[in-house]
């Protein structure tokens, strides 16, 4: 396929390049992230659309899809499809979808789950939102990018399922967090707490493949200084999408509502700015009851 891609950061431009090595003809933009190996630059949004069977967008949020998006659909030709790839908002999602659809252009909203290591390594997962058509269009190259795409419905819904994942996600390693450091006061051994844990209730993905404590468990970024492989301030984002979403659909969500507030202070006043959303650990290690 001819294939327009628009974002190409930390995300976008592993998956750009395994597009590439697929055999696929890829033209990129990007105002700030230079060019990976194999791609095409150009020098606009509405030039790497052009003439392009699908065009995906790997943007930081909806405010900047919406003006891509104003840029990127009158370039592009009949029947092509608008895949974002992106974490946004659903209204912005919907708002978008729309759009194309009076320009006679397709539209399907894809987020992934996989960070960094999965864009990487080609094993994203895909939450899809959109038409049958349009699905069917871009499984192939969901299908190079990553090791699992679900349809999850209309244009919208894509965004709703990625958004109660990492409510779900943001959730779990705080109370994953919150054990350890109750565990280090008690006098329990870490290790211990794990082999407990892991194959006890207490099981979760944040436990067993993901664990917030350096050297037990597989390997993570508690292993590597907490450097980000999902950032702290990403989880905040996400976060705060499915507050946003809660509110706008009268969803009562307590748990998620205080997982938002807990990564607002830890990001924006307590040095989490820039390390793995499992930092939350040594968080929790430093504080005490109150």
């Amino acid at each position: 396929m001819k294939i327009g891609f628009i974002g190409l950061g930390n995300m976008g431009a592993p998956m750009a390049k395994n597009l590439v090595a697929a055999g696929h003809d890829v033209t990129g933009h990007d105002i700030h992230a230079p060019m990976p190996d194999g791609v095409i630059a150009a020098i606009s949004a509405a030039g790497a659309a052009k003439d392009a069977d699908v065009v995906i967008t790997m943007l930081p949020n909806g405010a900047i899809l919406r003006a891509v998006a104003d840029d990127l659909i009158p370039a592009m030709k009949q029947g092509a499809v608008l895949c974002d790839c992106s974490t946004v908002d659903v209204e912005s999602a919907r708002a978008v979808a729309e759009q194309a659809a009076k320009a006679g252009v397709l539209a399907i909203d894809a987020p992934v789950s996989g960070g960094i290591g999965g864009a990487a390594a080609g094993t994203l997962t895909f939450m899809a939102g959109g038409s049958d058509e349009a699905f069917a269009i871009v499984k192939p190259l969901f299908d190079i990018m990553g090791q699992k795409a679900v349809h999850c419905g209309a244009s919208g819904a894509g965004q709703a399922a990625k958004i109660c994942n990492n409510m779900i996600l943001g959730v779990t390693m705080i109370a994953t967090c919150e054990a350890f450091a109750l565990a280090d006061k008690l006098g329990l051994d870490r290790q211990k707490m794990f082999d407990v844990v892991s194959t006890s209730s207490g099981y979760s993905w944040t436990m067993n493949a993901y664990c917030p404590a350096p050297g037990v468990g597989p390997q993570s970024p508690a292993d590597n200084g907490y450097k980000p492989g999902f950032a702290a301030e990403l989880m905040l984002k996400d976060l705060r999408l499915s507050q946003q979403a809660a509110e706008a659909a009268d969803a009562d969500t307590p748990m998620g509502h205080l997982a938002a507030l807990l990564y607002e202070t830890f990001v924006e006043n307590e040095g989490g700015q820039g390390m793995d959303f499992s930092a939350m650990l040594p968080r929790f290690e430093k504080r005490h009851r109150g």
